[in-house]
């Protein structure tokens, strides 16, 4: 399906793209559809050659996960015309000029409001509606459906009278623009603020300062970094995390605004039309009194102890709040204009709410300010907006359900679809998390008060919270508590699962699983009549207690057999307590319930995945012998460890290759010997010696056999094909060899390769049938694999983290410490804890809460109270010593991990971790929020917390990520169209995934980042930078506020954006973006990290640009130290960083210490690629040069010691690098392989991928069979190295087109 919109079309591409795109179809024998109308919408199953044209037709359907793609029963091809180009219209507004506004048609004339309370000169208005021609136009409808709106129209603004409910409306709405440069939102986590600091290193917005800065910056810019970011520095600060941003100092408009005691009005004032009463004090501190009334606002004569309603003088009465401060105030007249033109200036991105809530780690102290809205939300406790809803709570449950409900023919249905999934699961969360708060915090009543704390339930807002406890013995088998603890993330892991498989008529409920303050709380939604009656009547497929009575119900099994060959979920047959078979497709406690509602809901899916044998010992049962030898299976605490998804697809692709490797084999065997000897494989695990993930497959790899083996492949292919679909045509031998490869592999089907797990094999308590024994002693068989795999080809492929090993550890102690403290002891205890945990003072002491206030009497401890009201003390008691042997006592146990420090310092000495490493990871970890100030970790004088560092403790959400399905399609195949070399087409299709995103998830999305950073790299190759430059900073702007402002993936963004700047001639702001990176890197894993060398290089090379040359050695020389310690001596990075040495030194005209590193680099080229390859030429020419220069300045000296002063010294020349050869080595390091080339190098390069393509469809026949590996894009998540890893730019062997 492809759309394109012209209004959104890059500007590379004007709307005749849309043209030609169909008239290359119109070639492939499509007669009328030369010149279709400028955008048109495929609808459906669009045809074959269209699909081609946009790349979709190529995804993979690996083991038939995309079966039944939504839309597939169109028909064929309906091509709906959609004319929806933008038009302008004129606002007349009172008291401003009239102005011009750009609309599109499918707009709501609601979103216009939205503009004009976002305006400048409108934003204080926020009840009035729009007329046309003197009539009212609808809030909800859409404009395309207003009779007579056309371009020109004029709209006029018209003002309404108030309601109560519109009165605080706009208070909150002032309140709003008031605080909107104020932080404290961010750093407290409401409302679905976070921060953001680009903005403080690009001085502003980078494209109009590009626009200005367009001369080379060579006037002398400040290059010194900071000290404590130079290679070598100890000092780890950690109040440049969040540097203090100019704007935040707030323009006081008021002192005070908030709702007045005198609220609600009496009686016979209401009948006079007022609303409500808001009290405030003026910058001038003066008092007044505020009446809002159905026409507006106004001055009453009320004081603080005597009500008089009757209006006061200036007997002013104004429709809008702002307009009535403005007139009594001149400091809010002046200070509200000069803050809303702040406002307007910052990035949209700045501002924008995210779809979740992101919390911050630290926070400066803040002043605690008075807020009458934030008073009000916190004690009328918004269930879930009731502003915006008519009718009181939502039924969240009917919501979730509803939108899964809608349409999903067609791409505007399927948009319209996952938007309202999206918007309600975003809802949702943040209900849930509030709600989750409440419980902890002891808030909230439970429905089962008389029962002891642990077993309460509670309902709040139409959602049920329960916590992760082991209720009633219910996991008794399965590790108790500790089971009951991960059972609620297993069972999330299984909701997301279902939900993106999204099977009609399937339905699960809405979960939410919140840490917070040592509890584990699950939100779940409700189903319709779950709560009248008892569990036993209500289950009707499925087991309550682990698989002793199991029933089945054939509406199930229909349902859930759609969801089988994606899931790779087996059918299979359990026997109950009296020995009955009975048929599931899930796991045994995997319930089938239901509701009054008449829908079939399934909960419980914490088995939805295999088990990870290797933790769970199985009497009588062996393990592979790469586990044995690993030492496993080991004892767990639990036993619900399963396998990833992700793992289960790793295994299955692999499985794949194999299957495909020994069916072309045996093919190849039966050629060359004309007698029958398929050798029969032993249905073991394939030897270890082929389980290498890397090797190269097939055609796509162009492997070394190419004639064979691609022929053999392609055999292979048309063969399972043919004998999957029953032709009796093939061969028996055939047959025969396809058999035999599915055998070997472990492939339930005999004829096609189709692997699934049986979900009950290897659970407590689970029996089978005595006929499905084979059928188990294979599926045991495939665990086993499974488990071999993961340890053989998955794990080797990880580092383990020895900082992460202690935070998790730390963390799980931490986990049951909080359990034990009340809600008065919180910031002594969370501060005496990290004390123990990171302080190198020996004994800290805890304060108890007692010493703020002391009480008279003890109160008897009452049975039922709150979950964390424990009032006992013995966290107080806790000691670093004890801290940090329970602590290698949790690694030894969870993850056989021994570790060799008893305490802080000498984990840090010995592991070389950095205290405030450790201090993120915890707080991250943990939810714990602490003051941005210098700590003295390493004080043996006083410990480094007190409890005034510690601001707050945030619940950690665990919930659902509703996907863009076609937004996905589209980024994928921009992809590969852009690893195919076709840039401008690749360009195309991720604008458009970009549109569809914004349409599904709104502005702010992780998944919109990775657009907005492809899309920037695919303008830099083209050659547009300030295009680059433009997406690039939104990319880093979001990344800050939808990731945090110190996740990974932000100091990537930097990066990026860095060599953007760079390549637009803004040196010293790309210079202050990577130092701020390196800044971020030091603090979240310090020096020692392979990803540092890149950035160095990075820093080292700009500043060797900008003549900064021994600073610029300090970095590159780092660089060059940690290449080699990751890479080895003899690695081509090691050799290009040797280069970039000899390069400063060669331009500090140091020959010596150049020749030297370049005759490094030019062995190990020599070594690795072989005397005639291009870099080893290169380098040996670059040799020589350095060595004329040395002699030339040798010759010089010579000259001077024999004559003097009064020699003839001809001047040296001294090569300053030029900008273009520093962006050129840039664009290397950073993997960028098109350094920008002229038009014809492009068409030549397309011309000779066009042709290498052909020759690859050519030898794939008719190829439209699974080949997952094949044509797989790359995995979303790394939309990274597109321009290709680093090593291949470096080695020009590899195929040129690799990015």
């Amino acid at each position: 399906t492809m759309v394109i919109k012209t209004d959104e079309l890059p500007a590379a591409a004007p709307a005749d793209s849309a043209r030609e795109h169909s008239s290359q179809a119109s070639g492939k024998g499509r007669p009328g559809a030369a010149d279709p109308p400028p955008v048109m919408l495929l609808n459906g199953d669009c045809s074959e050659s269209l699909k081609k044209e946009a790349g979709v037709a190529d995804l993979p359907k690996e083991n038939g996960l995309d079966e039944g793609e939504p839309g597939d029963e169109t028909t064929g091809q309906e091509v709906i015309v959609i004319q929806d180009t933008g038009f302008s219209v004129k606002i007349l507004a009172p008291g401003i000029e009239p102005f011009s506004l750009q609309v599109s048609p499918q707009e709501m004339v609601q979103e216009i409001h939205q503009v004009l309370m976002d305006r400048e000169d409108t934003c204080h208005r926020t009840c009035f509606s729009l007329h046309l021609d003197g009539n009212m136009l609808d809030h909800f409808s859409e404009l395309r459906s207003v009779e007579g709106l056309q371009e020109g129209s004029v709209l006029r603004v018209v003002e309404e009278p108030y309601t109560v409910r519109e009165a605080r409306i706009h208070v909150r709405h002032v309140r709003d623009l008031l605080k909107s440069l104020d932080p404290s939102d961010a750093f407290n986590g409401v409302d679905c603020n976070s921060l953001s600091f680009l903005s403080v290193f690009t001085d502003g917005d980078l494209g109009d300062s590009g626009k200005r800065k367009k001369g080379l910056e060579m006037d002398p810019i400040d290059c010194t970094p900071p000290e404590y970011i130079l290679p070598g520095s100890r000092e780890r600060p950690l109040c440049p995390l969040q540097p203090q941003n100019r704007d935040w100092k707030p323009l006081q408009c008021l002192k005070v605004l908030t709702m007045s005691g005198w609220n609600p009005p009496p009686g016979n004032r209401k009948m006079h039309g007022d609303l409500m009463y808001l009290f405030v004090i003026t910058a001038e501190d003066r008092q007044v009194s505020i009446t809002a009334s159905t026409r507006g606002f106004y001055l009453n004569q009320s004081t603080a102890y005597h009500f008089n309603p009757k209006p006061a003088s200036p007997r002013f009465l104004s429709h809008s709040l702002v307009e009535l401060l403005n007139q009594i105030s001149p400091t809010f007249k002046k200070n509200f204009a000069v803050l809303q033109k702040k406002r307007v200036q910052r990035h949209p991105f700045e501002r924008i709410a995210t779809p979740f809530q992101v919390y911050s780690w630290t926070a400066p102290q803040a002043e605690h300010a008075m807020d009458c809205v934030r008073a009000e939300d916190a004690y009328t406790s918004r269930l879930g907006y009731e502003e915006h809803i008519p009718g009181q709570t939502r039924d969240w449950n009917e919501e979730l359900q509803t939108t899964r409900e809608l349409p999903r023919k067609n791409l505007p249905e399927r948009l319209l679809r996952e938007r309202a999934i999206f918007k309600v699961h975003s809802d949702f969360t943040a209900a849930a998390t509030r709600g989750a708060m409440a419980v902890i915090d002891g808030n909230v009543m439970a429905i089962n008060p008389s029962e002891e704390t642990k077993m309460q339930m509670f309902i709040w807002n139409n959602i049920f919270f329960s916590l992760g406890f082991d209720v009633r013995d219910h996991y008794k088998d399965f590790g108790g508590d500790v089971a009951a603890y991960v059972a609620p993330t297993n069972d999330l892991n299984g909701v997301r699962t279902y939900n993106a498989v999204d099977v009609e008529g399937l339905y699960t409920l809405g979960t939410v699983v919140v840490d917070y303050r040592g509890y584990r709380v699950t939100a779940q939604s409700i189903i319709p009549g779950i709560l009248e009656r008892d569990q036993e009547q209500s289950v009707i497929y499925g087991s309550i207690d682990f698989g002793k009575t199991v029933v089945t119900h054939p509406r199930y099994l229909e349902l859930l057999e759609r969801t089988s060959r994606p899931l790779k979920i087996l059918r299979h047959r359990v026997l109950n307590d009296r020995d009955e078979e009975v048929e599931l497709c899930s796991s045994v406690e995997c319930k089938g319930i239901i509701g009054n509602d008449g829908r079939h809901y399934i909960l419980d899916l914490l088995r939805t995945f295999p088990p990870d044998l290797n933790f769970l010992p199985v009497p009588g049962e062996e393990l592979p012998e790469e586990c044995t030898r690993a030492g496993f299976p080991r004892t767990h605490r639990h036993k619900l460890c399963c396998l990833r998804q992700e793992l289960v697809d790793a295994f299955v692709e692999h499985r794949y290759l194999l299957f495909m490797k020994l069916a072309a084999l045996q093919l190849i065997q039966q050629k060359a010997s004309k007698v029958d000897t398929s050798t029969p494989l032993e249905n073991g695990g394939p030897p270890s010696s082929e389980s290498k993930p890397e090797d190269p497959l097939g055609p796509e790899a162009g492997s070394e056999e190419e004639g064979s083996s691609a022929s053999g492949l392609a055999k292979v292919k048309e063969l399972a094909e043919t004998i999957a679909s029953d032709d009796s045509t093939a061969d028996p031998r055939s047959r025969e060899v396809i058999h035999n490869a599915c055998k070997a592999v472990g492939s339930i089907s005999n004829t096609a390769f189709d692997i699934r797990f049986n979900p009950d094999i290897f659970s407590p308590g689970v029996r089978f049938p005595e006929s499905c024994q084979d059928e188990v002693r294979d599926q045991k068989q495939l665990l086993k694999d499974a488990a071999a795999f993961l340890l053989s080809c998955q794990i080797p492929g990880l580092k383990i983290g020895i900082g992460e090993l202690i935070t998790r550890s730390a963390k799980h102690i931490f986990k049951t410490y909080l359990q034990g403290v009340e809600l008065s002891g919180l910031s002594a205890a969370i501060s005496h804890f990290l004390n123990c945990f990171l302080s190198s003072y020996p004994n800290p002491v805890a304060h108890l809460p007692a010493d703020e206030l002391l009480s008279k009497k003890r109160n008897k401890r009452r049975k039922n109270r709150p979950p964390g009201a424990a009032d006992n003390t013995a966290w107080a008691v806790m000691t670093p010593q004890e801290l940090w042997k329970n602590i290698c006592q949790e690694a030894k146990n969870y993850f056989d991990f021994g570790l060799e420090c008893d305490s802080v310092d000498q984990a840090v000495e010995t592991y070389g971790l950095q205290k405030i490493t450790l201090l993120r990871e915890i707080s991250l970890k943990t939810g714990i929020q602490i003051l941005l100030k210098e700590y003295s970790f390493d004080s043996r004088h006083k410990p480094a917390f007190t409890e005034e560092d510690v601001l707050n403790i945030f619940p950690v959400v665990k919930h659902v990520n509703p996907k863009a399905s076609d937004a996905f399609h589209f980024f994928q195949s921009g992809q590969a169209k852009v690893q195919q070399g076709f840039l401008k087409e690749g360009c195309e299709l991720i604008n458009e995934a970009l549109n569809l995103f914004n349409n599904v998830y709104g502005a702010m999305h992780v998944e919109i980042c990775a657009c907005l950073r492809l899309l920037a790299r695919l303008h830099y190759i083209m050659g547009d930078y300030a295009e680059a430059l433009s997406n690039q900073q939104k990319a880093v702007l979001m990344s800050e506020r939808v990731m945090g402002i110190e996740h990974p993936n932000t100091i990537q963004e930097y990066m990026h954006l860095a060599l953007y700047c760079f390549a637009s001639s803004q040196l010293s702001t790309a210079l202050s973006l990577l130092y701020r990176a390196r800044y971020l890197m030091l603090l979240v894993f310090g020096e020692d990290h392979p990803e540092m060398a890149l950035l160095d290089n990075n820093i080292g090379l700009v500043l060797h640009g900008v003549m900064e040359y021994d600073l610029s050695l300090r970095f590159l020389e780092n660089a060059l130290a940690v290449s080699t310690k990751y890479h080895g001596p003899k690695a081509l990075k090691v050799a290009l960083s040797h280069h970039l040495v000899a390069r400063v030194y060669e331009s500090k005209a140091e020959f010596r210490s150049a020749l030297q590193h370049e005759k490094e680099g030019y062995t190990i080229y020599k070594t690795q690629l072989g005397e005639d390859h291009e870099k080893t030429k290169e380098s040996s020419e670059y040799l020589k040069c350095l060595t004329q220069q040395a002699v030339a300045l040798q010759r010089t000296m010579n000259e001077i010691y024999r004559n003097g002063s009064s020699a003839n010294i001809p001047p040296l020349k001294f090569t300053a690098p030029s900008m273009t050869s520093v962006l050129e080595q840039l664009n290397v390091i950073n993997g960028i392989l098109f350094i920008p080339l002229s038009q014809k190098d492009l068409e030549n390069l397309k011309a000779e991928v066009a042709r290498r393509h052909q020759l690859q469809e050519a030898s794939k026949n008719r190829d439209k069979a699974e080949e997952p590996m094949a044509t797989e894009p790359e995995p979303a998540g790394a939309p990274e190295d597109l321009g290709c890893q680093p090593q291949a730019a470096k080695d020009p062997s590899s195929p040129s087109l690799q990015g």
